[in-house]
């Protein structure tokens, strides 16, 4: 096609701050351990405690307290962001790969968010809003002085570039 400017897609550069997967394991362990401790529970209490049935509650735990230490690595390893000075994009999943790009013209709002336990660990998101129906693309565990430059950035990009964002 002619006169339309051709920008490729590439892999994002850059990972979440290391610190994200401390964070990420809180909140998979603050979810996984009642559930896995209401299941052996559940056993004790209501059951007549088949060995077998026992079996199943132990490795159903186990599995949860698993699944809260391994799933925040292989998130780490799968998500990506970058800023250029056309589009914010992130790419997200494992085994489906989800891109979701922002161009500048488009993005109408741009928010920094530091819960209570990732004040502790130093890290924010980044949510960039745009005109989409689509929802917003957010930029999950950074350093929080990236996150606030990223977010001044954005906001001077999203200021000099032309178009309403609508």
């Amino acid at each position: 096609m002619t006169g339309i400017a051709r920008t490729e897609l590439r892999p994002p550069r850059h990972q979440a701050d290391p610190r994200a997967v401390a964070w990420w394991t809180v909140q998979w362990l603050i979810l996984m351990v009642p559930v896995g401790a209401a299941t052996v529970a559940a056993y004790w209490i209501f059951t007549a405690r088949p060995l077998w049935l026992g079996a199943c509650a132990g490795l159903l735990a186990a599995g949860c307290v698993a699944l809260a230490l391994v799933a925040p690595r292989a998130y780490y390893r799968v998500q990506r962001w970058e800023v250029t000075d056309e589009a914010v994009y992130t790419r997200k999943g494992w085994l489906t790969h989800t891109w979701q790009v922002a161009p500048m013209s488009r993005i109408q709002r741009v928010d920094t968010a530091r819960g209570p336990v990732q004040r502790l660990f130093g890290l924010a998101d980044v949510t960039v809003t745009t005109a989409s129906s689509a929802g917003a693309v957010k930029i999950e565990g950074l350093d929080h002085e990236v996150a606030a430059e990223l977010a001044e950035r954005l906001t001077a990009i999203t200021q000099a570039t032309p178009g309403d964002a609508t």
